[in-house]
């Protein structure tokens, strides 16, 4: 057997093994075969010892199992986890750094190589293998190691929290349940919350229906009928509940699962199975799990969530079918945190609203029907938590860190009462910042810099106004496209832009012309690509869609009709062509509707500068438009080349990067030479640090979601414009993204505003 087809089946059975014993049993039996050497043993780091225990091993003495450890610098197992890489020695006894370890009996054996367990670039542990002769392992045996732990060691990392998760089970939980265990995803709605995990599952499993004959086909389709009857029922009650915490749009999202219901493709297709002799359950579940599959391998992250749907449906449908009576209630303690395997829109309806504070969930991403929910109503939600062991967590005390996209499980006192103080700081300066709604966001010096409020739902209409939006600088006009399962017609488009321009009128509103592709995609356009952040996106498919392009076009035009606060916003744009081709559409458009009578006047054109080809053709840019305005996210995203909504790589995503700040200050200082206003939306404007580096930049206006406004305009109010100058003066001579942000913070804290910034985070080690 080859040395590929050795790993593919061990990591096939380490990852259905039970638990962590198991996990680190079968790895040393597995590869001491393998490998054929007389002694294969794995350490693993315990972070309260500091130090390297013996946990598993297969040729040293099983006594020495959990009984043997070495210290981080002892040892040549101290010293693989110290350099972090391979040790392949001839005779260990020999190496200055050898610690014989005689519970082990490891007398009997020279030859010796340790390979390091990393996970995350955290070291987990090391694995070793030993012989009796004198000899170096050779190279495809030592590449046959490091590529066994790189393989492994998301495995053992999962498996280790797991038990640690579990640790209260057994005598020593009170020492490692304290480790403030840590789970990463992607923080896709702000916000700290502490609270009591219910996982939210329904009792039916697909999976596990079995194959059996339908003894009365007229039943079975009589019982299929009926549960679909009574979901439909249920979606309708979870909707109606959420209904004072919903605006139109987001109630939308429960529109598109009546319809899936209503699909004859879905319907028809399980009536079929079950008039061709399958019972009701079988029908569903062969159905159910082979769409499921298909949107699964869908590359389009939209498609992908699509299979979440699909799948809810699906038990939801089976759960009548199997009892008669629906899905489990769920017994709901205070300050509840929904957890979920794949988090549906449907599942929020579980938690009376009074009682949910915060949600997590193992699959999906920010751009998730529930995710785009969770931001609407206002709760911290972390995405994409791959490691966590969501079964094992009823009724366990969790922290969301919906700031930095972190799950903390069984977090100890010390740092629950971090946390608090967090939530205690949140509230108290909310509070603070209440009464500065109707005040102008302007500095000591007497300089007046507009804050606008980037929308996409009918609800951050209210929340804006409330805060004191002046303007809206990025509406999202996608969001009324993803929650449908077509086009949205003129007239439909119309009523959703008419409500956010009249809510604003006279202040002035920018809508971005339909941005898909990338992290956002529509469930009846699908665009499959395998990199699609540097594919079809953006002004990209509605160039190459003109009837798409001038529908939505003369939908906002007739949308502004008397009111006059229009502007219109091309997104993800390269080249010179594409402003003029768009342009000439826009034109078009406003002639069309002025010979059909409409009473509509040309608005002002921008251009979104989003990628590095835009930042150097600004100038070019901004000769042909009304203004221009930085998507922040998206430029910080391509020029450092880091996805954002991975969770692997998040970390390296810093908007205070050096390179990051040289070319906002480019765009900004190129436009101002054309005469032209630009503007900034995005994670760095809603900074109350950033917005002053921007204001100092020339940045015309801000634009953020409504939430961090009042801290902005506190921050502005609070400085002088020539001292945002000098601090930007500095803050351009530093090298790093972290030097950045800590000086930004130390400068408020300095000015009195320390309370103005993003929290800071108790920052603790896996």
């Amino acid at each position: 057997m080859s040395m590929l087809s050795v790993l593919r089946k061990i990591v096939q059975e380490v990852s259905t093994a039970p638990d962590l014993e198991a996990v680190l049993d079968l790895i040393v039996r597995r590869i001491q075969r393998a490998m054929r050497t007389q002694v294969c043993s794995i350490f693993l780091f315990d972070s309260v010892q500091q130090r390297y225990v013996l946990r598993a091993t297969q040729g040293l003495h099983q006594e020495a199992v959990g009984n043997v450890s070495l210290s981080m610098t002892e040892g040549i197992v101290g010293q693989v986890g110290q350099r972090a890489e391979p040790i392949n020695l001839e005779d260990a006894s020999r190496h200055p750094a050898f610690h014989y370890l005689q519970a082990t009996g490891e007398e009997r054996f020279h030859a010796f190589l340790g390979v390091p367990i990393i996970h995350h670039r955290s070291v987990l542990g090391v694995l070793v293998v030993q012989q009796v002769e004198h000899r170096r392992f050779d190279e495809s045996e030592e590449a046959f190691m490091v590529t066994v732990s790189a393989q492994l060691a998301g495995i053992i990392a999962h498996a280790e929290a797991t038990g640690s998760i579990n640790s209260e089970q057994h005598p020593q939980a009170h020492v490692r349940a304290k480790h403030d265990r840590h789970f990463n995803g992607v923080a896709a709605a702000s916000g700290v919350a502490i609270g009591t995990v219910v996982v939210a599952t329904l009792a039916a499993e697909l999976e596990t229906v079995p194959d059996k004959p339908a003894h009365d086909i007229a039943a079975e389709l009589e019982a299929f009928r009926s549960a679909l009857d009574a979901v439909r029922d249920d979606i309708r009650t979870v909707s109606k509940g959420l209904a004072q915490r919903l605006h139109s749009e987001e109630q939308a999202l429960f529109d598109v699962y009546l319809r899936m219901l209503g699909d004859p493709a879905l319907t028809d297709a399980i009536e079929t199975l079950i008039r061709a002799g399958s019972w009701a359950q079988g029908a569903l579940r062969d159905v159910i799990l082979v769409q499921v599959r298909q949107f699964n391998a869908m590359e389009d992250p939209y498609l992908r969530e699509r299979a979440t749907d699909v799948r809810d449906l699906g038990r939801r449908i089976l759960s009548y079918l199997q009892e008669g009576a629906g899905p489990v209630s769920i017994d709901c303690p205070e300050d509840s945190i929904l957890v979920a395997d794949e988090l549906s829109p449907t599942m929020l309806g579980l938690v009376p609203e009074e009682k949910l504070v915060g949600l997590v969930s193992v699959s999906g991403s920010g751009t998730s029907h529930a995710a785009i929910m969770a931001r609407s109503i206002g709760i911290p939600t972390v995405m994409g938590v791959i490691d966590l062991p969501f079964t094992r967590l009823e009724g366990r005390q969790v922290i969301v860190d919906g700031y930095s996209g972190r799950v903390y499980v069984n977090p100890s006192d010390k740092l629950l009462e971090a946390f608090r103080e967090v939530m205690r700081e949140e509230r108290a300066v909310a509070a603070g910042l209440e009464g500065l709604r109707d005040l102008p966001a302007e500095t000591t010096d007497g300089y007046r810099m507009p804050l606008w409020v980037n929308t996409g739902l009918v609800a951050d209409v209210a929340r804006s106004l409330q805060r004191g939006a002046e303007g809206i600088g990025l509406y999202r006009t996608e969001i009324p496209f993803m929650i449908r399962d077509f086009f949205p017609s003129e007239q439909e488009q119309l009523q959703s832009y008419r409500s956010q321009l009249e809510a604003f009128a006279p202040r002035p509103v920018t809508m971005r012309t339909l941005d898909i592709g990338g992290d956002k995609a529509l469930p009846y356009f699908p665009i499959e690509e395998d990199n699609p952040f540097l594919g079809w996106r953006g002004i990209r498919v509605t160039l190459d869609h003109p009837e798409i392009f001038l529908v939505q076009v003369r939908a906002m035009l007739r949308a502004s009709e008397g009111l006059n606060n229009l502007r219109i916003m091309l997104p993800m744009v390269t080249s010179v062509h594409e402003v003029d081709e768009a342009v000439r559409q826009i034109d078009r458009a406003l002639l069309e509707l002025q010979d059909e009578g409409y009473q509509v006047l040309r608005p002002l054109i921008g251009v979104m500068v989003e990628v590095p080809a835009a930042v150097y053709q600004v100038r070019r840019f901004a000769r042909m438009v009304d203004f221009v305005s930085v998507g922040s996210n998206d430029l910080t995203q391509y020029i450092l080349a880091v996805d954002r909504n991975n969770p692997r790589v998040a970390g390296l995503y810093a908007a205070y990067h050096p390179a990051v700040l040289r070319a906002l200050q480019y765009i900004a200082r190129e436009t101002r030479k054309e005469g032209k206003p630009v503007s900034i939306c995005g994670e760095m404007a809603a900074d109350p640090g950033g917005a002053l580096l921007l204001m100092a930049m020339g940045y015309e206006v801000l634009s953020m979601n409504s939430n961090n406004l009042p801290r902005v305009k506190s921050a502005i109010r609070g400085v002088s414009l020539a001292r945002a100058q000098s601090l930007l003066n500095r803050v351009l001579r530093m090298d790093d993204a972290e030097e950045i942000h800590q000086y930004l913070r130390q400068t408020l804290k300095q000015l009195g505003l320390g309370q103005l910034t993003r929290p800071k985070l108790p920052h603790q080690n896996p």
